[in-house]
């Protein structure tokens, strides 16, 4: 790590290109403040892959995660959807809003098909492809190469090549490139931790930049996909774009000091602090999930002939908190009678909380589960 250096700049006539050292080989760790923060790193991630096991219909909870990554990985390239929003139907968004809300639901179901992929595909310069097609299809994006790396240059910040923060490699190397990325990911030979690993192969995917759109969406996406094919963890519950909105200038700060000054052990230091901080949020949640799903049967079960109706519907909510009277007749089959006065005891029981306002049309949310994830 003291002798790594990032890469050289490239003349192009009028602009340089940054070309990026590869970087499957034999990597040394002695920096033992690194390896303090991998420790505590490990011992967190070890606690949070432990609600995998020990969560009955645990996937119920992992989509509202979902949610949240994509609002927040969104948000740093510029959208402005939220949770809330995110969960309505798209005739429910304002038209001004609907371009930013169709992204993150492309973000969602990007994550959902890649996690559902690994089962049979692993990780990969292919499933990296497969899953950028299906975050720029129906987009803002969709005309910018979707599942193929850009044949053109591409730049990060300025209005052109000439005044660009950051340019990252010619076009020519990406597939080289990618295919060092990729070996190091599978790399058996040398060893070295693996949220080092899934550290080094983010920033260096950032730098290569290698499609024309969707760059930070992807690159941040495949930090959770690494983590699940390497059975870091059973399921997909650790999603750092939240800490890195937050903290979105030293994030950027790093990703760059490591080119401009070879610093990659700030950015170490950086994504390690994220995965500490990250867990800690999520067993957090986790708790606080049990804590409302138990408080909430305690108060369902009291109600008698109709609790198993609420106890359905309350398992449609935990994956997605915000329904009307249509969706729980066809959730319990029952009559639109008897949907209406369930709706009245879940909101006289303060679960479901009416957001619309109006006479008609009215949609509810399950409005102290969405508050875990604000």
């Amino acid at each position: 790590m003291e002798k790594y250096k990032s890469g050289i700049y490239q003349n192009q006539g009028y602009y340089k290109s940054f070309q990026p050292s590869q970087i499957n080989k034999n990597w040394l760790l002695k920096d033992m403040e690194i390896q303090q923060l991998l420790s505590k790193a490990d011992r967190q991630l070890g606690r949070l892959d432990m609600y995998s096991e020990y969560i009955p219909n645990i996937d119920l909870f992992i989509s509202m995660h979902v949610i949240k990554e994509a609002t927040q990985s969104s948000k740093i390239e510029g959208t402005q959807t939220n949770i809330e929003e995110a969960l309505l139907e798209k005739e429910d968004v304002i038209l001004d809003k609907r371009d930013d809300w169709e992204e993150v639901q492309s973000y969602i179901e990007a994550m959902n098909t890649a996690i559902k992929k690994l089962e049979t595909l692993p990780f990969s310069t292919r499933l990296i492809k497969e899953t950028h097609k299906i975050l720029l299809q129906g987009v803002r994006g969709q005309h910018k190469l979707p599942d193929e790396f850009r044949s053109s240059q591409n730049w990060i910040g300025g209005a052109s090549l000439n005044d660009a923060t950051f340019v990252p490699p010619v076009h020519t190397s990406i597939h080289e490139l990618m295919s060092d990325l990729e070996k190091f990911a599978h790399n058996e030979e040398f060893y070295f931790p693996d949220l080092l690993k899934i550290a080094l192969i983010h920033y260096q995917f950032e730098t290569i930049h290698p499609f024309l759109d969707g760059n930070g969406r992807v690159g941040r996406l495949i930090i959770t996909l690494y983590l699940v094919d390497k059975t870091i963890l059973k399921k997909p519950i650790l999603y750092l774009s939240d800490f890195f909105e937050r903290n979105r200038s030293l994030y950027y700060d790093n990703l760059m000091n490591v080119r401009t000054k070879n610093d990659l052990k700030q950015w170490f230091k950086f994504f390690l602090v994220g995965i500490i901080k990250t867990t800690k949020n999520g067993i957090e949640t986790f708790d606080a999930i049990l804590k409302l799903k138990k408080e909430t049967e305690e108060k369902i079960q009291k109600i008698g002939n109709r609790s198993n109706h609420l106890l359905t519907i309350m398992d449609f909510l935990y994956q997605k908190p915000i329904l009307n009277a249509i969706k729980i007749i066809e959730i319990t089959k029952v009559s639109q009678a008897t949907a209406y006065k369930i709706i009245d005891e879940l909101v006289g029981m303060e679960i479901l909380k009416e957001i619309t306002g109006g006479k008609r049309g009215k949609v509810y949310v399950f409005d102290k589960y969405i508050k875990l994830f604000n």
